[in-house]
């Protein structure tokens, strides 16, 4: 639950806004950068009420912009959650539902191990955000990390409306990581001699930025999407140093790295901050920044105790692969100076199919399909809210799970065919108390949704009372 002390207030419900025109002949679209954490807790940033590491960065985007108490990635791992971001669509819908597949993909090997994973990827009737805002005209970039390929050679970023990448890829091995050997630029293989060898000489996370920064120098004069998707906080735990952290007494060396790990993260939007104030850019960027899941990369006991060390779910039930709020509600700010009201606040529901109606509304363009809506109304307008309406998540592993959010309740089911739990998020946010059995006619009507929400697919059949997959790394 995010801390009493830093909710500024709860919005008042008036009716849902008009849809917005498209900007009038000659005025310019504003540029949109999405930056985006990966497996940072809902309360790892001091805007959410974290103590012990400090945000300065993070906490000024929400310092100049709006602060989402009820965030939504779009699922508890990485894969489907970035998959909903590009595509608009929820994991009912989306090709990529969890890291791994039942079926279709292509299998292949992770890490130089022997084990076949099969993954799922973009296909070419998938749309993305970028393909939409490159049709309609900007320069589009992704620097960091995709993972929508997994081993399909033709499902990389430039595949998919990214006139520029450069990051890395599930398909290449020796381009993960924070100490990469290679980097993939564009379609081709870059080699980084500081790194060879297993040395450690260039943090991947730097590289990000650097490549934003040159990015946005490049295009200042033309609209353009800059997608920035750090590495940071992910597993393993590794940094240049401990940073401001190296004195903390009591700190295991893990919990120093860990708080390292997200101030550097936060050093580098800084940068991204100070470049765009110096280019003139600032108040014609809206920024987006959140994180793909909850934390705690994997299951571990390391994990386990380094992310209850920070409180890294901000009190919430549940870490990433989770479908409860620990493991889906994150971090969600949005600013755009002269537009968006600074220092504003809401708690009105959005999930990561709201950013693609959200960025084609800002740039005047239409999405095909989306489960999603266009927040542009609130974020000009913060008494404006949209119409109450399902969001829903589904996932696989390690069987198939659902959720979705209605209003104040929550509902969960966690296995196929079983019994809806139920919750009252307004009174209760860690999801302590299930109230399926007092409010029988929620939960035909959360089951209601749920159904008509979940559409099988040839990567995620029906198959029966129970589906598992092989757990993938996120």
């Amino acid at each position: 639950m995010i801390r009493r002390e830093f909710i500024l207030g709860a919005l008042a419900a008036i009716a849902a806004a008009p849809a917005i025109a498209a900007p009038p002949a000659g005025a310019r679209r504003p540029n949109i950068v999405f930056i985006l954490a990966d497996d940072m807790g809902y309360g790892d940033a001091a805007a959410y009420g974290q103590r012990k590491i400090a945000t300065p960065n993070i906490d000024r985007l929400a310092r100049e912009g709006m602060l989402f108490t009820q965030g939504y990635a779009g699922a508890p791992v990485c894969g489907p959650s970035r998959c909903a971001l590009m595509t608009g669509l929820h994991t009912g819908h989306a090709r990529i539902r969890d890291n791994t597949a039942i079926a279709g993909g292509k299998t292949g090997t992770k890490g130089g191990g022997t084990q076949l994973w099969r993954r799922p990827n973009l296909l070419p009737e998938d749309r993305t955000v970028a393909q939409y805002l490159q049709a309609a005209g900007y320069r589009t970039g992704l620097m960091g990390k995709w993972h929508l390929d997994g081993f399909e050679a033709n499902a990389t970023p430039p595949k998919f409306g990214f006139d520029e990448f450069k990051g890395w890829l599930i398909q290449f091995d020796t381009t993960p990581g924070y100490w990469p050997a290679q980097r993939v630029h564009g379609d081709k293989l870059v080699d980084i001699p500081e790194n060879a060898n297993g040395r450690h000489g260039r943090y991947e996370p730097f590289m990000v930025t650097d490549d934003a920064i040159d990015f946005i120098e490049r295009h200042r004069e033309a609209p353009f999407f800059l997608y920035t998707a750090y590495n940071s906080p992910h597993s393993p735990f590794t940094a240049p140093d401990f940073g401001p952290y190296a004195d903390r007494a009591g700190w295991a060396d893990d919990e120093k790295t860990y708080a390292a790990m997200i101030h550097y993260l936060d050093q580098g939007i800084g940068r991204l901050l100070d470049k765009l104030a110096s280019t003139g850019l600032e108040r014609d960027t809206v920024i987006f920044f959140a994180s793909d899941n909850g934390p705690r990369s994997e299951p571990t006991v390391q994990q386990t105790r380094v992310a209850d060390f920070f409180d890294s779910n901000g009190g919430l039930t549940g870490y990433k692969r989770d479908m409860y709020e620990g493991g889906i509600r994150d971090p969600w700010i949005v600013r755009w100076p002269g537009k968006v009201a600074a220092g504003a606040v809401t708690d009105v529901p959005v999930y990561f199919p709201d950013f693609l109606p959200t960025a084609l509304d800002l740039a005047g363009a239409a999405p095909e399909r989306t489960d999603g809506v266009s927040l542009k109304p609130l974020l000009v307008d913060p008494g404006s809210r949209p119409a109450e309406r399902l969001l829903y998540w589904e996932f696989y592993d390690p069987e198939f799970r659902q959720a979705a959010r209605w209003g104040k309740w929550k509902a969960v089911r966690l296995t196929r065919g079983g019994p809806l739990e139920l919750y009252d998020l307004a009174r209760d946010p860690k999801e302590s108390t299930n109230l399926a059995a007092r409010h029988p006619d929620i939960v035909a009507r959360m089951a209601a949704g749920m159904a008509r929400e979940h559409v099988a697919s040839a990567e995620y059949p029906d198959p029966g009372p129970a589906t598992t997959t092989k757990p993938g790394k996120g």
